[in-house]
């Protein structure tokens, strides 16, 4: 869309970490966070491959996937909210280096 700025792809994918996170705490559903995390995913993934081509987009869809998966047992030492704020950090650091910057 002319004269709307996207929306970096590490706002994206972090934000979807974080909202799920808190969405399924909030709600105590699971599922919604799931789908809440999904979501930022792929709304970042299209601008993903156009940047960094598919093998590169599907490398940071993996760590965002590995990261939510981190999140848990990380949370068990560090508590909750600072494990996904780890997690959304690191995912939201990779996806800045590879593609927002370029932008």
């Amino acid at each position: 869309m002319a004269g709307i700025p996207a929306v970096p792809t590490s706002l994206l994918a972090a934000g979807g970490l974080t909202g799920g996170f808190a969405l399924a705490q909030a709600t105590k559903k699971r599922q919604l966070g799931g789908a809440v995390f999904a979501a930022g995913t792929a709304a970042a993934f299209p601008r993903w491959r156009r940047t960094v081509g598919t093998g590169g987009a599907a490398a940071l869809t993996g760590l965002a996937i590995g990261a939510m998966g981190a999140s848990h047992p990380l949370a068990k030492k560090i508590g909750a909210w600072p494990s996904v704020a780890v997690v959304s950090g690191v995912v939201a650091a990779a996806a800045y280096i590879a593609v927002d910057r370029r932008s």
